[in-house]
């Protein structure tokens, strides 16, 4: 069995994990370029941990230049199986209202500047994306926002704009009318790449706006988001201390494969594989090519 290692991606105002033991923080290199932030290694009880602040510390990044494949690649060299994303979204449901936490089930990427694979010309690999998140990860972090008494509702779809700028007025009212649930601008292609490195993945969503469709809410602006995401920063604390708490000492197989997803994917013929392309694959790939 695997030991279980969690790892952590902090959206806007959540740069920090308190409350990790033996705590250290590292500067982990990939051959992908450098990851948002040095990593933070720590233990909650018998659970180890892993934290990243998704925009870095002092939030320096723009949701379109983050590096997200050197996160993950680094999440990944640092031995995490599981990994949670805490993101600030807007939502297109009344219902879903400022404050409560959307356990997200699907996406819709509409970003169009980023790298979005590790793979490529070289190594071609096409994995599955039809179910993106990992459900008993999922349904962990469902068990403790029950158990810690917060408000959240679980599955929903999430649709990744490129930003920085917020919706227009007109495309807050398509995505509302194709039925989403929350917008956001970070949670692709994060998602594929953790996929493509067999990291169980799944995504806690903070509801911190009405995007600007809903006509009795101003617009949407930085300074409320922040000021939402700064009244729950001890909730989410909360949520995951409990999480990582509860979390079992072995990862747990998941059940659609999330961290067997090259299984049957590499299209590329041994033999064609670009040896340079490889080299930068050997944690990504590390399974496959250890078999």
């Amino acid at each position: 069995m695997t030991r279980a290692v969690v790892g952590i991606i902090g959206g806007s105002g959540v740069y920090d994990l308190p409350g990790l033991a033996n705590l250290r923080r590292e500067r982990v290199t990939t051959p992908w370029g450098e990851p948002s932030d040095e990593l933070c290694f720590g233990e909650l009880g018998a659970t180890q941990a892993v934290f990243l602040p998704r925009h870095g510390r002092g939030h320096r990044l723009s949701p379109s230049t983050i590096n997200y494949r050197a996160n993950i690649d680094a999440m990944k060299r640092a031995g995490v199986t599981d990994l949670i994303s805490v993101s600030a979204c807007g939502s297109f449901k009344s219902e879903l209202f400022p404050g409560l936490f959307v356990l997200i089930d699907q996406f819709v990427d509409r970003t169009f500047t980023r790298q979005s694979s590790f793979f490529g010309d070289g190594c071609v690999a096409h994995v599955s994306m039809a179910h993106p998140i990992a459900p008993l990860l999922s349904a962990r972090i469902g068990a403790a926002a029950k158990a810690e008494g917060i408000d959240h509702i679980a599955g929903g779809t999430y649709v990744c704009m490129e930003g920085p700028q917020f919706s227009s007025y007109a495309e807050s009212l398509t995505y509302k009318g194709a039925g989403y649930d929350v917008i956001g601008m970070t949670a692709m292609p994060e998602a594929k790449l953790a996929r493509e490195a067999e990291i169980s993945y799944a995504t806690v969503a903070m509801v911190t706006d009405f995007d600007c469709w809903h006509p009795e809410h101003d617009n949407v602006d930085i300074a409320s988001v922040i000021a939402v995401v700064q009244k729950n920063s001890a909730t989410v604390a909360r949520l995951l201390a409990r999480v990582l708490t509860d979390f079992p000492r072995e990862h747990e197989p998941c059940p659609i494969g999330s961290d067997r997803a090259l299984d049957n994917a590499i299209i590329t013929a041994p033999e064609a594989r670009d040896p340079e392309l490889l080299k930068k694959l050997d944690a990504v790939m590390g399974r496959v090519n250890a078999g």
